[in-house]
């Protein structure tokens, strides 16, 4: 598998992005240090990316699917406006539980709903019109996700996907791709043909595929 960014190009980018703040760097250091899987993590870059995002779209309400431990929620709901929330979905009982441990040292914990279980079956019931949905969870459901949550984005609204190049795996040939690359190739595709929406697809980290919603 080809590299996708140099890592000294990472460590230029990481070493000229604002530090993380203290609750953000001692997170990302228990993440490391207690789950089996810290790659999930949000991180510094991604994570300022999310929150400049968020001061730019002023959003009122955030959806997030897949909250992991925390980060990129509480990235977001850093840059908040006074009436802004944020609902973020977590299947993963004790990974909710580690998430709620940070959230509550936060001063943004008020604007911060964690709801544990299935997205597919929580996303339905969710009485709210979103300005911004960050879709990172099952990679083999994203067009689930993607269709679920589509009529709950106010027109002009923003989905944003992350893991869209899956490690190179959703770039490069592979004899035998598993299910996870051939849910993300699936929806880049999906994504790519559908004339409801504007799209780019970024770089940063792992992949953020940034869509607007133009129609219905």
């Amino acid at each position: 598998m080809e590299e996708l960014i140099n890592k000294t190009v990472i460590a230029y980018s990481e070493n000229y992005t604002l530090p993380e703040t203290d609750l953000l760097y001692h997170l990302n250091r228990q993440t490391h240090l207690r789950t089996f899987y810290p790659n999930m993590l949000s991180g510094k870059v991604q994570g300022k990316f999310l929150e400049m995002l968020v001061y730019m779209i002023k959003p009122e309400n955030i959806l997030e699917i897949g909250t992991f431990t925390g980060y990129s929620a509480l990235s977001m709901a850093s840059a908040l406006p006074e009436e802004g929330n944020i609902i973020t979905i977590e299947f993963n009982e004790e990974i909710v539980a580690f998430a709620k441990e940070f959230f509550e040292k936060s001063d943004k914990k008020d604007k911060i709903h964690l709801i544990q279980g299935n997205a597919l079956d929580i996303i339905p019931k969710l009485n709210k019109k979103f300005d911004l949905v960050f879709i990172d969870a099952d990679k083999e459901q994203y067009i689930d996700y993607y269709n679920l949550v589509f009529p709950k984005v106010k027109r002009g609204g923003f989905i944003l996907a992350d893991n869209v190049l899956w490690g190179g795996k959703a770039v490069f040939n592979i004899k035998k791709p598993d299910k996870e690359t051939m849910g993300i190739r699936a929806f880049n595709e999906y994504i790519k043909e559908d004339s409801r929406v504007e799209q780019v697809m970024l770089t940063i980290r792992d992949g953020l595929f940034l869509i607007r919603k133009i129609s219905d």
